[in-house]
């Protein structure tokens, strides 16, 4: 079996350089991320833009003595960033060779 590995790899950088093109090694992404590592960080930023948005909210009415009206506005906002980070996490990246 290892030996017909190592002849169709052979053969494969004969066929690339009869036909002009490089050998190229493929390598493993060190930015691909796992699905799971993905989720862990998509849930922290959503957590995390909705506990920043709920403290400072209850921060401010506590400051200024409202009842609950900063702490609702913050806690929309605190999700709203969560969700826009995460967006921001799935998306594809833009294709750079556009003109």
């Amino acid at each position: 079996m290892d030996e017909d590995k190592t002849s169709f790899e052979e053969r494969l950088r004969a066929a690339e350089t009869r036909h002009g093109k490089p050998v190229v090694e493929v390598m493993p992404d060190s930015e691909d991320k796992s699905l799971m590592a993905m989720a862990a960080r998509a849930g922290t930023e959503m957590v995390g833009g909705l506990l920043v948005g709920v403290l400072l909210g209850w921060g401010l009415d506590r400051w200024l003595h409202f009842r609950a009206l900063f702490l609702v506005v913050f806690a929309l906002l605190g999700g709203a960033a969560g969700v826009v980070n995460v967006w921001r996490l799935v998306k594809p990246p833009d294709d750079l060779g556009k003109s």
